[in-house]
């Protein structure tokens, strides 16, 4: 076990614990969460949990034990396919269950254990457990993903999605009919103050932006496409949510399980179907595109023979 003992801020008095932590010990938001729910923190003389506030010149008692960092595992994943491949990115395009890199509880396949099974070498730029990655899709997400294998991609690749200079398309079904049918959902993004693995709207959240166009309206439901501005994790899924129209085939943001089975999905109808970027080293404008993998497909004819 490791411990700290140490005052709280002035700065940080009426601080949610998970948040402060954080911000004291260069803890992820998650694993400060998690430290709180194992009794790991104390204020004061009281085991305090993840949403309690902390108190300004309070003394604080943290105890964890280390976390054990994530590794790449290579393991083959038949159905992940190659779009394009040369000297300096790759793009894949992931299937459903498979997560983009690995990270601690995970223990099912990666796309980066699948290229490193296949005997792909991806940059060493970044975090050991996501080397090469630029952007990341949900493990239930499907569709396309570019790592970068060189250097000079990873850095101009990087820029690129900060900058907003790559063209996100995703389709999506959603319950019922958004109205108007097409907008743009202007909404910050962070952690749900109640669930550590769930997002919300909040009002001290990241910049969210979302643009959205209805494609095929159907008896309860509605496939879309979604352009994003921003990258933030589960946006499409927490947008939809808070305009009441959820994912098809998402119980975690409050789809309709009944509709689900009937549909055939065990997770949420949302792919990456197309991706458009600057090659990093020729400049060319490029534009890749994904059909729709065989569940989203299926649920899709059922949806039109209501």
């Amino acid at each position: 076990m490791e411990s700290r003992s140490l005052p709280v801020p002035d700065g940080l008095d009426g601080a949610r614990v998970d948040a402060a932590l954080a911000k004291m010990l260069g803890f992820s938001r998650t694993f400060a969460a998690d430290v709180a729910e194992a009794g790991g923190v104390v204020m004061d003389g009281r085991t305090l949990a993840k949403s309690d506030k902390l108190r300004g010149g309070a003394w604080l008692d943290v105890s964890w034990a280390p976390k054990e960092e994530p590794r790449i595992v290579p393991l083959a994943v038949p159905d992940l396919g190659i779009v394009y491949d040369d000297d300096e990115i790759v793009v894949v395009d992931k299937p459903s269950g498979v997560a983009s890199h690995p990270s601690l509880g995970w223990e099912g396949p990666t796309v980066l254990g699948a290229l490193a099974a296949a005997g792909y070498r991806i940059a060493t730029t970044g975090a050991a457990e996501r080397q090469g990655v630029v952007h990341r899709l949900d493990v239930g997400t499907s569709g396309l993903m570019v790592v970068a294998k060189s250097e000079r991609a990873y850095t101009a690749l990087k820029r690129a999605f900060k900058e907003r200079e790559v063209d996100k398309v995703y389709h999506t079904v959603v319950q019922g009919h958004p109205d108007p049918l097409a907008g743009t959902i202007d909404a910050p993004i962070g952690r749900h103050p109640n669930h550590s693995w769930k997002f919300a709207v909040i009002p001290d959240g990241k910049d969210s932006i979302t643009h959205y166009e209805t494609l095929e309206a159907f008896r309860g439901a509605s496939l879309l496409e979604i352009h994003l501005e921003t990258g933030r994790t589960h946006q499409i899924r927490v947008h939809m949510a808070a305009h009441r129209h959820p994912c098809v085939g998402d119980p975690l943001y409050g789809a309709d399980p009944t509709l689900s089975a009937r549909l055939g999905l065990t997770r949420q109808w949302l792919h990456a179907h197309e991706l458009s970027f600057s090659h990093p080293a020729t400049g060319e404008w490029m534009t890749l595109v994904s059909p729709y993998p065989a569940d989203l497909a299926h649920a899709l004819e059922v949806l039109r023979g209501d």
